[in-house]
């Protein structure tokens, strides 16, 4: 395979000079703000220091973002996925901290500027460049330890038809991998996999976005995914990025063939794909049917599943247990359309950005996505929306850690009206 071949999808030349036209005014409007904050220091020499440092910073990054979108093609996919990565680290650890420092240094500096008609010559600076410092700080958290800080969600949920052979079932999900964006670095997801196999489940789901684009991704991690375990069986179904539309390749049959790639690794780490179809499970003469439909998303992502297909063969099945990567199909295709009683899904990520206390969820991704993180219910009807194991674009995640979601399904008795 020639990786050369492969080009990723980028922004316009235009849309990244503007990037950078908005990196340098608000540096601008940052080191406005820095030369007066520094005037408390008295050696010169320090100064000097830090606006070097300062400006070789920013005329560093805009040089490297510009230079990386005209040298794009010709940089190897695997260093090209790093490089874009640390990048995007970079530029928000620094747009973002210095945003929200010129905007409170400036609310502080004006607002005690008109109602004590002077300035406050040292609790001003100090104040407004804490306001920088503190989510600077925040920003590096999130992308060297937050982001591979697995959480378990667990949950129990009680189904007054499923089959008593199956009650007690213990159900693990996992979600959006995006296998391309952990560069190799093996040992970080051994450990998730450690975490996933003490919960000793009795399956494994896993509902979609394996990688971020190429099967090339994929090189070595058999030997880790593999080791995952479950008594009953391994399911997965297939995610936007798991097609290849977001890549420019040189023919149909060469994206087919990363297409083939990529289920054909699903079969090397024993993970039966459910390719809009259908699997019936039988205890003691009693069923469940687990469905898993292809990617189904509103526009702009494409829809591949077929519900009504994949269910066909599981009609007469009382307990439906359905994968679906996008939660927005479960609005619009299931509840009071079939009578599938859980729904696991991923896709949102709860945005890698968000807040999260006991029963209290937020994410900007709310405003996007109606059903987005965590448990929904419609009367008899569930949905689990998965916030994902890996990460995409941002290499980091505040305030929404990386979830494995444990499950025990409870069989119990209608109750009596």
């Amino acid at each position: 395979m020639n990786l050369k071949n492969y080009n990723v999808r980028s922004y316009s030349l235009f849309t990244i000079l503007l990037l950078c036209f908005a990196i340098l005014f608000i540096d601008i409007l940052s080191f406005y703000w820095l030369q007066n904050i520094t005037q408390l220091l008295s050696r010169l020499w320090l100064k000097n220091t830090i606006y070097i440092a300062f400006w070789t910073f920013t005329i560093g990054l805009i040089t490297a973002i510009i230079i990386l979108k005209i040298t794009l093609d010709n940089i190897n996919p695997k260093r090209k996925q790093l490089l874009i990565s640390s990048l995007y680290g970079l530029t928000v650890s620094s747009f973002i901290p210095k945003i929200i420092f010129v905007i409170i240094i400036s609310i502080l500096f004006f607002g005690n500027y008109i109602f004590l008609e002077k300035e406050s010559v040292i609790v001003v600076p100090l104040v407004g460049l804490l306001s920088g410092i503190l989510p600077f700080f925040v920003i590096l958290y999130a992308i060297f330890k937050a982001v591979y800080n697995f959480k378990i969600y667990k949950h129990k949920l009680h189904f007054s038809h499923l089959p008593k052979s199956f009650n007690a079932l213990k159900i693990v999900q996992i979600s959006d991998l995006h296998i391309g964006s952990f560069n190799n670095r093996y040992k970080i997801l051994q450990k998730a996999v450690e975490q996933i196999n003490s919960l000793h489940p009795d399956f494994i789901f896993f509902t979609g976005d394996l990688v971020n684009n190429y099967a090339w991704e994929l090189l070595g991690w058999d030997k880790i995914l593999k080791k995952l375990s479950a008594k009953k069986g391994k399911f997965a179904v297939l995610g936007n990025h798991d097609y290849g539309d977001y890549s420019k390749w040189n023919s149909e049959e060469e994206k087919q063939n990363n297409f083939n790639k990529i289920k054909q690794f699903y079969k090397n780490i024993d993970f039966k794909l459910l390719l809009n179809e259908s699997e019936i499970i039988e205890i003691n003469n009693e069923k469940i049917s687990i469905i898993g439909v292809e990617n189904w998303g509103k526009p702009p992502f494409k829809q591949y599943g077929n519900l009504q297909f994949a269910i066909k063969n599981a009609i007469k099945i009382p307990f439906k247990i359905l994968l679906s990567h996008d939660p927005s199909h479960w609005n619009d295709e299931v509840i009071n359309k079939t009578d599938i009683a859980f729904t696991l899904s991923g896709h949102t990520h709860g945005m890698q950005l968000g807040f999260n206390y006991k029963n209290m969820t937020w994410s900007p991704i709310k405003y996007k996505y109606k059903h987005w993180a965590g448990l929904y219910r419609h009367k008899n009807q569930y949905l689990y929306v998965n916030r994902g194991l890996g990460w995409i674009g941002f290499p980091g995640r505040l305030g929404m850690r990386p979830e494995i979601t444990f499950f025990k399904l409870i069989s119990e008795k209608p109750k009596q009206t």
